[in-house]
Order: structure tokens, then sequence, then C-alpha cells
């Protein structure tokens, strides 16, 4: 279990989520944030400082939003995480379906 950055986020980025998150688990991508399931730790800081209410709990997730989150565990197929996402800054990649989004 873990939080979800939906849809809500593509194109607009406004990075609050991963200033206040303690796990540094949020990475930028090119078009939108995304929690690395694997290292996020259920607080809820990310939730509370987006903005537009992209950030959802995965089991909260409903309608055209399920499916982010598969989408944010396949941005991190292949990729060398081993720094938080402050450090890593921007990841010039988005999962596919992202990528597709007009």
């Amino acid at each position: 279990m873990a939080f979800v950055v939906t849809e809500a986020c593509v194109d607009v980025k406004d990075r609050s989520c991963i200033q206040v998150c303690p796990a540094d688990c949020l990475f930028e991508g090119a078009r939108m944030m995304y929690i690395n399931p694997n290292l996020c730790i259920n607080c809820g800081a990310c939730e509370a400082a987006c903005p537009t209410q992209a950030i959802r709990f995965d089991e909260e997730l409903e309608g055209d939003d399920v499916r982010f989150a598969d989408v944010n565990e396949q941005f991190f197929e292949g990729l060398d995480i081993s720094r938080g996402g402050r450090r890593m800054g921007l990841i010039e990649h988005d999962a596919d379906y992202v990528t597709e989004l007009p």
C-alpha cells in the first residue's frame, strides 16, 4: 500500500509534495511527479501538500485514476533510484501511459 500520483498532476508538477516527503519517495518525471511505492511510508504528508488533489491513497483510487497505481510503478522500471527524488532532480522520462496523453 502506498500513495499514488494521479492524472491531475500531468503537466502541472507543483512540487509541493516533494518538499514535504520525509521518505524522499517522490520523483519528478518529464510531465508529472511519481511516488515510488517501495519507498513510500504512507505518512500522507504529500497528499495534504498537493494543491491539485492529485495524490490519493492507493486503496481509495476510483475510476480512471485506478490505472495510476500501475503507472507510478512503471515509471521506476529500469531506473537506478539509489538516491531520493530530491537529489535526483528532473528525470526526462515518463511512464508510457503518461507520455501518450495529449
